[in-house]
């Protein structure tokens, strides 16, 4: 657990508490060296490669396309796109490449002063110089890791849902943007921007290297969560629970819809949703669900407990599988709800605490009741894989 009070380089020298409560959905925030000596383990052509593999979310911004301004194509990319792209007036962003490149993902545990489950992912953008995406708003928070090169980026307020946007485009680009005063930087190599929702931001490349890595999180909007826990407590309920009326009296008017009428289906609405441990257990479910869902590999044949056992106790341990997603919740003092890629089990805490947290999955997992059990089901469901991939839990 990290200490809320301890400065943190990360943060520019503010502790957690500080950051949280005078910055985190509040104000941006530059961070000169918030990665000292930071050296990328991704390079502009590694990225490249990977915008050109199947199943890979990646896009290609070009403020002069071919066909139109501001246009957006979808990967996969090939060789040949990239050698008929001109010297400047283009991006190219690669989403979840902490899902595939382990030392991308290793960035995500220095933010362990946020909850895991509120991460969505880390993209990483790629522009020549004066190549960007135009000034947008995004409606999410997002710390902005200048990782290779320079990129100057500009902030112009929060313009709010109303602003205006130009026509005719495949980018939701501000029509309007005016850089605040003091607010545009240059960031190099391992320098950080935090940026809440609702900021309007430009970011230019000043560089033939630059690189960009967002650590973004997630933020449903109401629609998704309405609707996600509706789908979620209709599953729950059947068909028992329906409107009643035995209070009913004769109406006025057999056509109106009254008041009564109104308060209650509401009382019935309420009565089904304001339920906090189904809340809780939708909640859970919903926020670690997996980016892509067909990422997660499971092995070949079923995981036997005892061989799994066997493995750990003779050294071997289990990692967590990239884009894997785990969080819990206290059920009391001794159990919790273990969530784990959508799904949910019942486990010890002191299990639940460990999967969900950066700790080594070693033997010592197994001294919970059930832990050979639950890691089998985990190695199975593809969340979990040993840490040398071609073990054979079976052998």
């Amino acid at each position: 657990m990290t200490s809320a009070n301890k400065p943190r380089t990360l943060l520019g020298g503010l502790t957690p508490a500080q950051f949280l409560s005078q910055h985190w959905q509040k104000s941006p925030l530059l961070i000169r060296g918030a990665f000292p000596d930071f050296v990328s383990p991704l390079e502009p052509d590694d990225l490249a490669g990977l915008a050109c593999e199947e199943g890979i979310e990646a896009r290609l911004v070009e403020e002069k396309g071919p066909d139109k301004a501001w246009q957006v194509s979808h990967g996969p990319f090939d060789d040949e796109t990239f050698a008929r792209l001109p010297a400047s007036g283009w991006s190219l962003l690669v989403q979840a490449v902490d899902h595939y490149v382990p030392e991308v993902a290793e960035l995500l545990e220095s933010f362990d002063f946020l909850p895991s489950w509120r991460l969505d992912d880390i993209m990483v953008s790629y522009a020549p110089p004066g190549g960007s995406v135009g000034a947008h708003v995004d409606q999410y928070d997002v710390f902005l890791l200048q990782a290779s090169g320079r990129r100057r980026w500009q902030l112009g307020g929060s313009p709010g849902a109303d602003a205006r946007l130009i026509h005719g485009i495949d980018l939701r680009i501000l029509e309007d943007f005016t850089v605040q005063a003091d607010q545009e930087w240059v960031l190099e190599p391992g320098d950080m921007l935090y940026l809440p929702p609702g900021v309007a931001h430009h970011g230019i490349s000043e560089a033939d290297d630059c690189l960009t890595y967002s650590i973004g999180f997630r933020a449903p909007s109401a629609d998704e969560i309405v609707t996600s826990f509706a789908d979620y407590i209709g599953e729950q309920l059947g068909d028992g629970h329906r409107y009643a009326d035995p209070d009913l009296q004769p109406p006025f008017a057999s056509g109106e819809l009254d008041e009564q009428a109104v308060a209650r289906v509401r009382r019935l609405l309420l009565d089904v949703i304001d339920r906090p441990d189904q809340m809780a257990q939708w909640f859970g479910r919903a926020m670690t669900q997996p980016k892509y869902l067909d990422q997660l590999a499971p092995p070949d044949s079923p995981t036997a407990p005892e061989a799994l056992r066997s493995a750990l106790e003779g050294g071997d341990e289990l990692t967590r599988s990239l884009g894997s997603r785990f969080a819990w919740h206290r059920l009391d003092e001794a159990n919790a709800t273990l969530f784990v890629d959508g799904d949910a089990v019942d486990c010890p805490l002191e299990l639940a605490r460990m999967l969900a947290s950066n700790a080594p999955i070693d033997a010592s997992a197994l001294t919970h009741p059930g832990g050979a059990r639950l890691l089998a089901t985990l190695v199975d469901s593809g969340s979990l894989g040993f840490a040398d991939s071609d073990r054979d839990p079976q052998e």
